[in-house]
């Protein structure tokens, strides 16, 4: 009888990036991830996902924490496993496309502070926004993975993936994620999907989703038995809901098959037991919402991402107007078709999300457009799989629709680090400085000033302290 050949399936544990933000509004401090980095080491994971995504923008503006800081720490703690982040392709870890010049820095920045592995994502898979940080994180000598936005609707074929993983390979990417944004990927789908992909591309293949819909664990099992070659994961206490399914009960699942990645459950539940007091002490301060942990099966109907959704509850709040919960949400899938059916991932999900809640709202469609759906009428976010509606077009931009923009936005724009450099010197402390305000003008100088004063209530005390006033 021959020998069952080993395929053991590699892991990415998700906790200290995604499924923080994805339950708790990513609101995991530095110091809460420090203590426990040293076990998270020794699980053999093929990674640790912890930074990039929103992490950056919520260390600044909730934390008060430095996040290129936080990575050096975790780069520390984490002697033998790899680190990786989630970045935007040209929109970086912010919200509209920067010049090539912040987008190299960026990426020659994250690696000399300590990542290894880049997840660039298109939020239109539109190569032409994940080319330069590819190519940026190959003169690095990083790993470029190249994560396709995953979503329905009669572009989005076999042929179309299949399609994109070549041009992908192509392009320079060490890997490829299918990014399951919304949860929408079923198990028989996944396993045609993989097998496909794989028979396309020779590029290793790392499947992402989320437990919104219910189906992920069972998602990732027809994967793994389809060839996919790495799935992310996240300790069960920050597990489920609209993050990943629990990385125990994955491992426990193969445990004596080929794919028995060989984790230590005993391992594991250290580790879990070290989140768990966290994810109570959330649910108590209401951070953690008990309705982002149940299976919503309307993701499947309307494919809206976790975090969309609750933008879009809150949006409501504030306008007294919770009883159009249901109209928006009817309303998101007809947005989505006028604006070139692109997946529904940050940026192009809030920008949807809002436009749905202002035409629901103002009781015409369009009747206002933000800024954010002209613009993606004009071209400036890349190109969609589908043409825009051209009544859309007519009612929103008129006249400008003439300045419409068909080359990569980012060939417009003027380099801009030195400008940037300029407008921040009096805050620069290191040189990263100016990537966090590149990023968030507004955020980053609030930071700054906040830092400076810790900084000076520092030097207060230790003077004081060599003056005698307080016990050495």
């Amino acid at each position: 009888m021959s020998e069952v050949v080993k395929k053991p399936i590699k892991i990415t544990e998700t906790a200290l990036r995604d499924a923080h933000q994805s339950l708790i509004a990513t609101r995991m401090t530095t110091e809460q991830m420090l203590p426990i980095v040293d076990k998270m080491d020794q699980v053999g994971y093929h990674a640790v996902e912890c930074w990039g995504g929103a992490t950056f923008d919520a260390s600044l503006r909730f934390l008060k924490e430095d996040p290129w800081e936080r990575l050096r720490k975790l780069r520390d703690g984490f002697k033998k496993t790899k680190l990786q982040m989630l970045f935007r392709g040209q929109n970086i870890l912010g919200y509209r496309p920067y010049a090539d010049d912040v987008v190299e820095y960026f990426v020659q920045k994250s690696i000399a502070n300590g990542i290894d592995i880049i997840r660039i994502f298109d939020c239109f898979n539109d190569i032409r926004n994940l080319q330069t940080a590819v190519s940026a994180c190959n003169k690095e000598k990083g790993h470029a993975q190249v994560a396709l936005s995953y979503t329905l609707g009669d572009a989005y074929t076999l042929d179309y993936w299949m399609d994109m993983a070549k041009r992908v390979e192509e392009m320079g990417a060490n890997s490829l994620c299918i990014k399951d944004m919304a949860g929408l990927l079923t198990p028989y789908q996944a396993e045609e999907l993989v097998r496909a992909l794989k028979a396309s591309t020779s590029l290793p293949i790392e499947l992402h989703t989320h437990y919104t819909s219910g189906v992920a664990s069972m998602t990732y099992m027809k994967a793994v038995e389809a060839g996919v070659d790495i799935i992310d994961t996240a300790i069960s206490p920050l597990a489920l809901g609209t993050s990943q399914p629990a990385t125990e009960v994955m491992a426990e699942t193969f445990r004596g098959t080929e794919f028995d990645p060989g984790y230590d459950q005993m391992l594991l539940k250290e580790i879990a037991d070290y989140f768990r007091p966290l994810r109570e002490e959330a649910l108590k301060s209401g951070l953690l919402n008990p309705k982002v942990l149940g299976v919503d099966i309307q993701t499947l109907l309307y494919q809206v991402p976790g975090g969309m959704l609750s933008n879009m509850v809150s949006q409501l709040k504030e306008q007294n107007a919770e009883d159009k919960y249901m109209a928006v949400l009817e309303e998101i899938p007809r947005v989505r078709k006028d604006l070139g059916e692109p997946p529904l991932v940050t940026p192009s999900s809030q920008i949807v999300g809002t436009q749905a809640v202002f035409n629901v709202l103002m009781g015409e469609r369009y009747k206002v457009a933000t800024k954010e759906t002209k613009d993606v009428l004009l071209g400036k976010y890349g190109q969609t799989v589908k043409p825009f509606n051209p009544e859309v077009v007519d009612k929103v931009l008129g006249e400008e629709k003439k300045n419409a923009i068909t080359c990569r936005y980012a060939d417009l724009l003027e380099p801009e680090l030195d400008k940037l450099e300029a407008e921040m010197k009096q805050w620069k402390q290191q040189d990263e400085d100016v990537l966090s305000y590149a990023l968030f003008p507004q955020v980053a100088t609030e930071f700054f000033k906040y830092r400076q004063a810790q900084q000076q209530k520092v030097d207060v005390t230790v003077a004081d302290t060599k003056n005698g006033a307080y016990p050495v």
